[in-house]
């Protein structure tokens, strides 16, 4: 084999340029074989279409970053990235990207501002290809995240990578005239081999989780003073295998859940184990005077079977009555309700007011009412830091 040689002066200035570059490929002069070296890069920015690796460290994550072209990003744990707010910033997979990003309880993936306002950035969105129904039942829509991406596919266990012990701050980003939003977290037709695992919502000023359709489970999800829904989904969203769903309300929000089915009557009822829904003291909605302040509100045929339910602190406030569950309307009791595809049972329901019934924003068709169960008991989540903010425990309300 013939060799050729760089001279020492020219590797070193090669080498040189590739730690001070994200993409640079180096050719090391042996045959045709081109060697990329691991980029020493501080910023997260523009389209990854690439494989690319964070490692543990501090950076910054700045503008409308998009994981695109069959790439994945690996996110390693004990990475920490600070978003850039001089300009509209979130974090994007597409339907052709990937991501993996897996923390831990003890050095988890941390996603903040300095500033520390809710609405800072727009979160992490996530596009797959699984199935959905929109509305009038079509297979696609229009995303409404400002990005213009339609969502929808075919492809049930469609895999868009893998969260674990993620925590996203201050994030949940109105755009515009308030038409198009983002939310911390947001899910697009993500297919159930997705893992979302021991994930955080801080203090976002949309929802702290939202899903568009698609058949993706969540286990172990925490939505933490968020200014919304601390859980939101439309589009017939039916992930069956979730577990371990906590939600604490502080200072501004709205429902604890906000369900529906985008007028489907046809679609099947997601399945979660293990809800605790709190709301502290002094929580108020959004838009004063709104109804928006049940624990869980069910409208335009979403569903729902959910058990184990712990439910705390949901009050009257003014003219408007806080429910444990709260149907919106007729034909959601009528096809759903009654046939089987809500339940919420077994519930407690504690310190809260108007306790024993659900709530019908309507006259109802008799009206389900329901005796706290003692067998219920709040989610149970390992405890560390990636469930601390600022030293505060955001699992004290678990205890």
């Amino acid at each position: 084999m013939k060799r050729r040689f760089l001279s020492l002066l020219s590797l070193t200035f090669i080498l040189a340029a590739a730690l001070n570059s994200c993409t640079i490929d180096v050719n090391d002069g042996l045959g045709d074989e081109i060697v990329t070296p691991n980029p020493d890069t501080t910023v997260l920015t523009g389209t990854i279409n690439k494989d690319t690796v964070f490692k543990k460290g501090n950076y910054t994550l700045k503008g409308i970053v998009k994981v695109t072209g069959g790439a994945t990003l690996t996110i390693e744990a004990g990475a920490n990235f600070t978003v850039d707010t001089s300009t509209n910033s979130s974090l994007v997979v597409l339907q052709d990207g990937k991501i993996n990003a897996v923390g831990t309880a003890a050095e988890p993936i941390v996603f903040t501002t300095t500033t520390k306002t809710p609405g800072d950035w727009g979160g992490i969105t996530l596009y797959g290809t699984a199935p959905i129904k929109a509305i009038n039942g079509t297979s696609s829509a229009l995303s409404e995240d400002g990005n213009a991406v339609y969502y929808g596919g075919n492809d049930a266990n469609s895999n868009s990578g893998t969260l674990k012990f993620v925590r996203v701050e201050y994030a949940g980003k109105k755009i515009g005239d308030g038409t198009s939003e983002t939310n911390s977290m947001t899910f697009y037709a993500v297919g159930a081999g997705t893992t979302l695992e021991n994930l955080v919502t801080y203090k976002g000023t949309d929802d702290g989780y939202e899903f568009f359709g698609g058949t993706v489970s969540a286990k172990n999800i925490v939505s933490y003073g968020n200014y919304d829904d601390s859980f939101d989904w439309q589009d017939a969203w039916s992930g069956q295998n979730n577990t371990n769903w906590y939600a604490f309300q502080t200072g501004v929000g709205n429902f604890g859940m906000e369900i529906e089915s985008s007028g489907n009557v046809d679609n099947t009822a997601p399945k979660i184990s293990n809800i605790t829904l709190i709301r502290a003291n002094n929580t108020n909605p959004e838009t004063a005077n709104s109804p928006e302040i049940s624990a869980i509100q069910f409208k335009k045929q979403g569903t729902g079977i959910f058990s184990n339910v712990y439910i705390s602190g949901y009050k009257n406030i003014g003219n408007q009555k806080g429910y444990s569950v709260l149907i919106q309307d007729a034909a959601t009791e009528t096809s759903q309700v009654n046939t089987g595809k809500i339940v919420v049972n077994p519930l407690t329901y504690l310190n809260s007011d108007n306790a024993g019934v659900w709530g019908y924003a309507y006259t109802p068709n008799g009206g389900k009412t329901f005796t706290n169960a003692t067998t219920v008991t709040k989610v149970s989540l390992v405890a560390g830091a990636w469930a601390t903010v600022d030293g505060v425990n955001l699992l004290a309300g678990l205890q």
